[in-house]
């Protein structure tokens, strides 16, 4: 018998009924555990080993659990839970131009940010995601709710050739964008990327500019691309060519680009990704509730992109959903593709854990259970009546299980939702919050 002398002493053990490391892909473990030191993953091993080997100052026991890493989010606009419900039923650039952008002209500020930022961010964790890629204004009040809440964010630098609130013109998005960037470069849980908003919406120049500064920065470029037949229309009046076509022109299209959507790719196209190694943040529900259309992912997985998934805005989705998505995601890639087998429960878990990861430039730091990288966690309970019987608790997190099974999550190795429940933010002051502003906004 081992004694507790002879055990290492770690921070946290934490044993699962099943384990779904993502890496390596297809593998579902029975019984083991995960020994955490200092916020990170130190081994990964069947229980009864872990009993033998580990003296933990905490356990936790699931019981009936699949514990997995935390999802990752590759594109939202988390302020925007502030609008849930504000702009319902319009196509795009309708809710662009006749409620979206009149509301931020009239309420766009930090204390906006900051608040829906911390809304936004209080659902993600509730429903198992422990990272997230933003784009929206006023990113230094964003990273504030993102540290409050305790949730790793990837901010975006917006860029935009037209003033709002925020900033003048596009010189000025990226000055104030750089400035909170070297304000939080050592914060571990907050990250940048650079972020034109889109081709539409952002001249010639303002790209070239961009692209210098991502390779001097090494910063991914996140964009919307290719979300609309009409944005596609348009780019072809004014520039002569399709949207993707531009931006290959001025060398947008690399291995730092993250676009999201990208709903209507030709076949050259989805070649020309690939070939150039980018990263596609596929929002299905946002996608559908827009009427934008339905992106080729099935496509665009043969042909070797890397693809996350992501929720969009509360404002064009309504939920910070990725249980959604990957269910979205997985019946979208079947019907359009013709295929049943095609995006499988594995394939469709890893689009929202480790591609994600990997299109940020995280895969050393999150997206997998690995030792070595941080734990960001998320247990899933599966033994309700209405989620049994049970045979494949990879298939039963797409097709069966919901964010309201979501039980546990961790982030760096810190409990952000314990049985259920929100551990360091106030229910009533996210309630606050919520009517604060849907006062403000119906007025």
């Amino acid at each position: 018998m081992t004694t507790a002398s002879a055990l290492h002493p770690i921070d946290l053990l934490i044993h699962a009924r099943w384990v779904i490391p993502v890496e390596p892909r297809g593998v579902v473990l029975e019984n083991h555990a995960l020994a955490i030191q200092q916020g990170c993953i130190l081994d990964l091993i069947p229980s009864a080993d872990a009993d033998q080997r580990y003296h933990a100052t905490a356990t936790v026991r699931l019981e009936d659990h699949v514990l997995i890493p935390g999802l990752i989010n590759l594109h939202t606009h988390a302020a925007m839970a502030l609008m849930r419900g504000f702009a319902d039923d319009l196509p795009l650039m309708r809710w662009l131009q006749e409620r979206i952008w009149p509301a931020e002209g009239a309420h766009m500020s930090p204390d906006f940010v900051r608040d829906g930022t911390l809304l936004g961010a209080a659902e993600m964790l509730r429903g198992g995601i422990t990272c997230f890629q933003d784009m929206y204004f006023y990113p230094e009040a964003a990273a504030e709710a993102a540290i409050e809440a305790g949730i790793r964010a990837v901010l975006g630098i917006v860029t935009l050739e037209f003033p709002t609130r925020y900033a003048s013109d596009a010189d000025d998005y990226l000055t104030k964008g750089l400035a909170a960037r070297d304000r939080y470069r050592q914060e571990a849980t907050i990250d940048f990327t650079l972020a034109p908003h889109a081709p539409y919406t952002v001249s010639d120049r303002t790209f070239e500019r961009i692209v210098t500064l991502s390779a001097q920065l090494d910063l991914p470029i996140h964009l919307h691309l290719h979300e609309t037949r009409s944005e596609i229309e348009e780019s072809i009046k004014i520039h002569g060519v399709r949207p993707i076509e531009r931006l290959h022109q001025l060398r947008v299209i690399g291995p730092d680009l993250i676009a999201a959507h990208a709903v209507h790719l030709d076949p050259s196209e989805i070649d020309l990704l690939a070939t150039q190694g980018c990263h596609l943040a596929h929002c299905p529900t946002s996608n559908m509730k827009l009427a934008s259309g339905i992106a080729p992912i099935a496509d665009a997985l043969a042909h070797g992109i890397n693809i996350g998934l992501g929720t969009d805005g509360c404002a064009s989705n309504n939920r910070l959903d990725l249980f959604q998505e990957m269910r979205h995601a997985a019946l979208l890639g079947k019907v359009t593709s013709g295929d049943a087998a095609a995006l499988q429960p594995h394939d469709v878990l890893r689009m929202a854990t480790l591609n994600g990861a990997t299109a940020l430039g995280l895969e050393g730091l999150t997206g997998s259970l690995i030792p070595g990288k941080q734990a960001d966690l998320c247990a899933i309970r599966l033994d309700e009546w209405m989620v049994k019987p049970l045979f494949d608790p990879a298939s039963h997190l797409i097709y069966v299980a919901g964010r309201e099974n979501v039980s546990d999550v961790w982030v760096n190795g810190i409990r952000r939702v314990a049985n259920g429940q929100l551990v360091n933010i106030d229910h009533s002051k996210l309630s606050s919050i919520a009517s604060l502003w849907q006062n403000r906004l119906m007025s």
